[in-house]
C-alpha cells in the first residue's frame, strides 16, 4: 500500500547541486578579479613622482621587491586627496571608492639606489616636517595565485560534468569507468507494463506469433515434452505506424517475466569498443535474470550488413558492436531462457547471419491492416472517445485504405479536436470526414486568396478527374472532389476509394493512369493550353508507366523482364541493362503515356457537357461528394460493388447462415459509401 502510495505522490525535483556548485565557482573568480582590478594601484612617472613630493602631497612612501622589480607605493595626504586632479583620477580608477589610507599610486624604478640618492636630494629643499622617509616591505601578491587555481579547479569541475554527461548520468553506468554498461530499461513485477494483447487490434497472426513465445514461458512443459525447445528470438517486420512495438510492449504486459527494452542506437557512442562492451553487459543481465525477454526496438542501426559503403582496411565501430550480438545470440557460450524480440522497418540492410533460424527463428511480418482489421482498430481509438450515433466504424475502416494503425489513431484523435473545436458535445461522422481529409489531403486553407481566373482553371481540372474516373470501368470510385486550398501547394482535393486487392491486370493500371490525366486533359480541352497544376499528376504517371515497363514486365517490346532488385543498396549508379535497352524503354514509356493521354482526350471530349456540369457545380459549391455526381450526371454504367458494400453484404450473409436459437438475426440494409 506505501508503495502504491509512493508512486501516486508527485516527485519533488532533486535540487540540482552541479549547478549551484559551478555558479559560486564562478562568482568567487568573478569576485576576486573584480577586486583585484579595482585594487590595482596608478602607475605614473618620475616627474610626476617629483611634482608630487615638491607639492608636499605624500603622506607615506613604501619600497617593494616583487619579483625582482623594485616597487614604490605612494600615499597621498587627505588634503590632497581633495584636489580635483587626484579625486577625478582615483575615483575613474576605483569601482569602490577612494581608499583614504592608501596606497594610491606605484612607481617602478630600476635601480633602488638609484631612486633613494635622488629622493634624497629632493628632501633637502622640504622642511624637515614636511619630509617623508622611504620604509621598506617583503610582500608576495597572492592575488594572480588564487585567480589561476580558481581558474583551474572551475576547469576540472566542468571536465568532470561533462563526462558525467556524456556517460549517462549518476547511477550505474554514469561513471567513466562504467562507460559500457547497457542502457536498457527493465521492466519487472515492480514497474509492469500494462499494455495487453486486448489492446491490440488488427494483428491476429502476428499476436498468434508472439502468443506461443509467453504461451512458452509461462508453461514450459507444455512444449518440451513433445521435444520442443523455445525459440531464440522473434523480428518483427513491417512498415512504420503498423504496430511492432505496441505488439513488444503487449508481450512485456502478459509475458510475467523480466523485459529488457531499448533501441539499437543505446548501443551506438563515440569511444570505441563501447558498442561491444554493452551488448555483452547486456546478456551478462538478462542471463541472471532468465527466463526473460530482450526487446531491442530499430535493430537496423547496428544490424545492417557487414562490409557494405565500408573502406578498405577501416575499423568499422558498428561492425564491433554486430558481432558481439551475433555470438552472444547463438555462439559458444549461450546459454537458454533469454529471448530476443526486435522490430525493424528496413529488413532488406539486415545482415544475412543476424536473420538466420537459431538467432531470429521466425519472422514475423506485420502488414498494413486490411478493412477488417482496420475496423478492429477503429474500435480500440474509438472507446475513450464520445461518440454520436451515426457513427459506423465499418464506413470509416472502408474510408482509409492503406492507412496504419498510427495514422487511424490520428484520425481519431483529429476527429475529437475538431469536434471539440466546434464545441460539439459528440464526435459525429462530419467530424472524422473532415479528419480523414485532414490526415489525407493536408490542412483545409479556406482563406487563401485564389483569382477567378485560376480557381476556374482548378475546377476544371478536378472536374476532369471526376467524369474521367466516373466513365472508366477499374478507376477506383469517387467519394469527395473539392477546390478548396489543401497541405502546402494543393489547390485541389479529390478523394477515391480503392479497392482492398493485392494484384493489378494492365487494363486496371491503364484506366488508373487515365483517370490520373483527367486534369490535364481537361485544361487543353477548355482552356486550349496547360498549366503547372498537374504537376503530382504526371510525377505518379511516370512513376506508373515506367513500373509496368521495368518492373512488371507489361510490355510487348521489352518482354517478360524485370529490372527490379529487391536487395539492391538505395545508392546504387549502375544500370542492368544497356544503353540500347534504355533508350527502348523510354520510347515505349511514352508510348505507354502519349496513348493513356489521348484516350482521356477523347473520353473528356465524348463527355463535354458532364464535365461543364461538375465544374460549374463545383464553382458554385467547391465541395462535390458521390451523391452529387449521381444527381448531376447519372450512376456510373459499371455495377461494380464498392469495398464498403462487399464488406456489409458479407457480414449479412454470415449472419444469415448463422442462425440463433433457430432464429435468423434481423440485418439492416448497407449505407453505401456516401459522404454527407
Amino acid at each position: 500500500m506505501d508503495k502504491e502510495r509512493e508512486k501516486k505522490m508527485p516527485k519533488v525535483p532533486r535540487p540540482n547541486y552541479q549547478m549551484w556548485v559551478i555558479l559560486i565557482l564562478v562568482a568567487v573568480v568573478l569576485g576576486i578579479s573584480v577586486y583585484n582590478r579595482g585594487g590595482e594601484l596608478i602607475e605614473i612617472t618620475e616627474s610626476r613622482f617629483e611634482d608630487m613630493v615638491q607639492g608636499h602631497n605624500i603622506k607615506k612612501l613604501v619600497q617593494i621587491k616583487n619579483d625582482n622589480i623594485w616597487i614604490i607605493e605612494i600615499t597621498l595626504k587627505e588634503d590632497a586627496l581633495q584636489n580635483a586632479r587626484y579625486k577625478q583620477e582615483l575615483e575613474r580608477n576605483s569601482q569602490w571608492g577612494v581608499r583614504t589610507n592608501g596606497p594610491h599610486y606605484k612607481l617602478k624604478v630600476g635601480s633602488i639606489d638609484k631612486f633613494i640618492e635622488k629622493y634624497e636630494q629632493l628632501k633637502k629643499n622640504i622642511p624637515r616636517a614636511e619630509q617623508v622617509d622611504l620604509k621598506v616591505e617583503e610582500r608576495q601578491d597572492y592575488t594572480n595565485f588564487l585567480f589561476q587555481m580558481g581558474f583551474l579547479v572551475m576547469l576540472v569541475f566542468g571536465f568532470w560534468i561533462l563526462m558525467r554527461r556524456m556517460t549517462g548520468g549518476g547511477g550505474p553506468g554514469g561513471q567513466i569507468f562504467n562507460i559500457g554498461k547497457s542502457k536498457a530499461a527493465l521492466f519487472d513485477a515492480e514497474n509492469k507494463v500494462r499494455i495487453t494483447f486486448a489492446d491490440v487490434a488488427g494483428l491476429e497472426e502476428a499476436k498468434e506469433e508472439v502468443k506461443e513465445i509467453v504461451d512458452f514461458l509461462k508453461s514450459p512443459q507444455k512444449f518440451t515434452k513433445l521435444g520442443g525447445k523455445i525459440p531464440k528470438g522473434a523480428l518483427l517486420v513491417g512498415p512504420p505506424g503498423t504496430g511492432k512495438t505496441l505488439l513488444a510492449k503487449a508481450v512485456a504486459g502478459e509475458a510475467g517475466v523480466p523485459f529488457f527494452s531499448l533501441s539499437g542506437s543505446d548501443f551506438v557512442e563515440m569511444f570505441v569498443g563501447v558498442g561491444a562492451a554493452r551488448v555483452r553487459d547486456l546478456f551478462k543481465q538478462a542471463k541472471e535474470k532468465a527466463p526473460c525477454i530482450v526487446f531491442i526496438d530499430e535493430i537496423d542501426a547496428i544490424g545492417r550488413s557487414r562490409g557494405r559503403g565500408q573502406m578498405p582496411g577501416a575499423n568499422d565501430e558498428r561492425e564491433n558492436t554486430l558481432n558481439s550480438l551475433l555470438v552472444e545470440m547463438d555462439g559458444f557460450a549461450t546459454d537458454s531462457g533469454v529471448i530476443i524480440l526486435a522490430a525493424t522497418n528496413r529488413p532488406d540492410v539486415l545482415d544475412s547471419a543476424l536473420l538466420r533460424p537459431g538467432r531470429f527463428d521466425r519472422q514475423i511480418s506485420i502488414d498494413k491492416p486490411d478493412i477488417v482489421g482496420r475496423e478492429q482498430i477503429f474500435k480500440v481509438h474509438l472507446k475513450p472517445i464520445k461518440l454520436s450515433k451515426d457513427i459506423d466504424v465499418k464506413k470509416l475502416a472502408a474510408q482509409t485504405p492503406g492507412f496504419a494503425g498510427a495514422e487511424i489513431a490520428n484520425v481519431c484523435n483529429e476527429a475529437a479536436l475538431i469536434a471539440a473545436r466546434r464545441d460539439k458535445g459528440e464526435v459525429d461522422m462530419q467530424d472524422f470526414q473532415d479528419a480523414i481529409d485532414r490526415v489525407i489531403g493536408g490542412l483545409e486553407k479556406k482563406t487563401k486568396i485564389i483569382s477567378p481566373e485560376e480557381k476556374r482553371i482548378v475546377a476544371y481540372h478536378e472536374a476532369g478527374h471526376a467524369v474521367a474516373g466516373w466513365f472508366l470501368e477499374h478507376a477506383d470510385p469517387l467519394v469527395k472532389v473539392s477546390i478548396v486550398p489543401r497541405g502546402v501547394a494543393a489547390l485541389g482535393y479529390a478523394q477515391y476509394l480503392p479497392k482492398e486487392q493485392f494484384l493489378y491486370q494492365t487494363e486496371q493500371l491503364v484506366d488508373e493512369m487515365c483517370m490520373t490525366f483527367g486534369g490535364r486533359a481537361a485544361e487543353e480541352i477548355v482552356f486550349g493550353k496547360i498549366s503547372t497544376g498537374a504537376l503530382s499528376d504526371l510525377e505518379r504517371i511516370t512513376k506508373m508507366a515506367y513500373s509496368m515497363v521495368t518492373v512488371y514486365g507489361m510490355n510487348k517490346e521489352i518482354g517478360n523482364i524485370s529490372f527490379y532488385d529487391s536487395k539492391q543498396s538505395d545508392y546504387t549508379f549502375n544500370k542492368p541493362y544497356s544503353e540500347a535497352t534504355a533508350e527502348k524503354i523510354d520510347r515505349e514509356v511514352k508510348k505507354i503515356i502519349d496513348e493513356a493521354f489521348e484516350r482521356t482526350k477523347r473520353l473528356l471530349i465524348e463527355h463535354r457537357d458532364h464535365l461543364e456540369i461538375i465544374a460549374k457545380e463545383l464553382l458554385e459549391k467547391e465541395i462535390l461528394f458521390q451523391t452529387d455526381l449521381e444527381r448531376l450526371i447519372g450512376k456510373r454504367p459499371f455495377a461494380h460493388q464498392t469495398t464498403y458494400e462487399k464488406f456489409t453484404n458479407t457480414v449479412t450473409e454470415q449472419k444469415e447462415e448463422a442462425p440463433t436459437n433457430g432464429v435468423a438475426e434481423e440485418t439492416k440494409e448497407p449505407a453505401g459509401n456516401e459522404v454527407k
